[in-house]
């Protein structure tokens, strides 16, 4: 218990570190984004309808620093991110929620796919040195050293086009609204085929090497070499013992694998204009939309914390060893 209140109170301390850090980056950037918004606009305001925008916007110049901050944190209890700029007058929050659920069905589908997929080939490469599922292990580590962008645009030149099943972009066809139908559904899974095909290739090589390697670590540990003489069943010495301890460190990458889904894979949805987080992120960069950036990155951060805190309490039902020192 004290293991874990202390993990929790770091946390929450990193918490604070980052949301403090995300108030100042877009006080620090060179520019005015509420000149900006006017300029995109092309209109004239009189100078009370200026100050009321940098008052909305959580910028007010007559207002000082520490009163901002104040503000700041009020509105994040209150679950208010501000206002978009790029989609102005929308809130953040609800910005955010439209390509949230793009980015969990995508990632997070592929991610956990391709961690049980890769872990459990991984066991058996490690296990049984040899074998088929080893000699792999050369495709394997070519694979994982691929980045997902070029897998996207091969992907994109030798499988889609136009007479081809697989769109090269978007997250479902022209005209169609997004609702639970006969219509949308299969066209919203249609073209998330070969973006989750990138992911799951490249990501589920970086699991079956680490978990190989991890494996045939154990194996040769004391504790292994016990179980075997005591006359235990290869799959129990394989799976109880070997497997259990060699899967702890594949946890804290697991977990953060977890938390970057909100984040999604920002290149593969640039390179498919899939309508999710990390494209939305590539989007409000290039239109200076800071309330939006800070959003995505709060969300982000948030995100990657709660992982790390859950594989954490994995920890502590995988590993004795910290229960005592806790």
């Amino acid at each position: 218990m004290k293991y874990f209140l202390q993990r929790l109170a770091f946390y929450a301390f990193t918490a604070w570190a980052a949301i403090t850090i995300n108030f100042f980056i877009p006080r620090m950037i060179p520019g005015d984004p509420v000149k900006s918004l006017m300029a995109r606009f092309q209109g004239e305001m009189n100078s009370d309808a200026i100050q009321s925008l940098y008052v909305l916007f959580g910028i007010d110049k007559n207002a000082s620093l520490w009163s901002q901050y104040v503000d700041y944190w009020r509105q994040l209890f209150h679950g208010d991110l501000g206002l978009s700029f790029s989609a102005f007058p929308s809130p953040v929050s609800e910005v955010i929620a439209q390509a949230l659920p793009w980015t969990v069905a995508l990632v997070g589908i592929t991610t956990v796919v391709s961690f049980f997929l890769g872990t459990g080939l991984g066991v058996v490469a490690g296990w049984r040195r040899g074998s088929w599922v080893d000699g792999l292990l050369p495709a394997t580590t070519f694979l994982s050293s691929i980045p997902y962008f070029w897998l996207g645009l091969l992907a994109i030149y030798l499988l889609a086009g136009p007479d081809s099943f697989f769109p090269a972009s978007g997250g479902y066809d022209p005209g169609l609204v997004p609702a639970w139908d006969q219509y949308f559904i299969p066209s919203a899974i249609r073209h998330s085929l070969l973006p989750a095909l990138t992911i799951l290739i490249s990501s589920v090589s970086g699991w079956i090497l680490s978990m190989r390697n991890m494996m045939v670590t154990v194996s040769a540990e004391d504790y292994i070499t016990v179980a075997h003489a005591k006359g235990l069943r290869e799959r129990r010495v394989a799976l109880s013992y070997a497997a259990r301890n060699a899967l702890l460190p594949n946890v804290s990458g697991f977990a953060l694998a977890l938390g970057f889904i909100v984040g999604g894979t920002l290149l593969v949805e640039i390179v498919f204009s899939y309508p999710g987080l990390g494209f939305l992120l590539f989007r409000a960069v290039g239109a200076k939309d800071y309330p939006l950036m800070q959003g995505i990155f709060l969300v982000i951060t948030i995100s990657v914390l709660l992982a790390n805190l859950l594989a954490d309490v994995a920890y502590l039902l995988l590993d004795p060893r910290t229960r005592k020192e806790g």
